[in-house]
């Protein structure tokens, strides 16, 4: 087990380190990480250079959550590991690669917020709960029109998915361990929101390019 545990983590981590904002900056030239809100996602990519930009970004990160984990599973079922364990390792797998997106070594540590990959290792965990979770981020961030909060729910959906068909204790810890990451990296959001000064949903894509 414990060498599919670091091998996981590893391979995890540098598909991760695979950012979409980087091809999107190769392609553009803009330096994502000095302009918006100088954020190596998707959200700061449709920000500054609109939503074609936006959406091929989306795709490549919520596109290596869903690799990832899915690879994983084809692999694991394979070798034939028990089924607690098995749950384990998905979750380990998919978490680094979050992991590997928020905390990349070539951006000094400092890449995007991980809504797009979270959003891919949610489908291929359960695709039938990562289409709720998708749903409600979308539903709450149009409502409030803050994205925040969408994203919020993401985790929230993918802490459930932990607690209702993942057995073990760890699937849980690793949703919640990933849900408080999610908040530290989006206290700047939230006081944004207090202070009046957070991009609304409705100004970012429903602005022309």
């Amino acid at each position: 087990m414990w060498i599919w545990l670091l091998a996981l983590l590893i391979g995890g981590y540098f598909l991760g380190c695979l950012h979409g904002s980087v091809l999107a900056q190769k392609l553009s030239g803009v330096n994502l990480k000095e302009t918006g809100t100088k954020n190596a996602g998707a959200s700061n990519v449709t920000i500054v250079l609109g939503k074609k930009f936006g959406a091929l970004v989306a795709a490549i990160d919520i596109g290596k959550g869903t690799l990832a984990v899915l690879l994983s599973r084809y692999i694991l079922e394979r070798v034939g590991l028990p089924e607690d364990i098995a749950w384990l390792l998905l979750f380990v797998v998919g978490a680094a690669v979050v992991l590997g997106h928020v905390f990349p070594f070539h951006m000094k540590f400092n890449g995007g917020k991980g809504t797009a990959t979270i959003i891919g290792m949610l489908l291929a965990i359960d695709w039938r709960f990562g289409l709720i979770g998708l749903g409600l981020f979308i539903v709450v961030a149009i409502v409030t029109d803050f994205l925040v909060f969408g994203v919020l729910m993401l985790y929230i959906t993918l802490i459930a998915i932990a607690i209702w068909i993942a057995p073990g204790i760890w699937p849980p810890i690793i949703a919640l361990g990933l849900f408080i990451i999610a908040i530290v990296k989006h206290v700047e959001n939230i006081k944004h929101i207090k202070n009046g000064e957070e991009k609304l949903v409705s100004s970012v894509f429903g602005k022309k390019k």
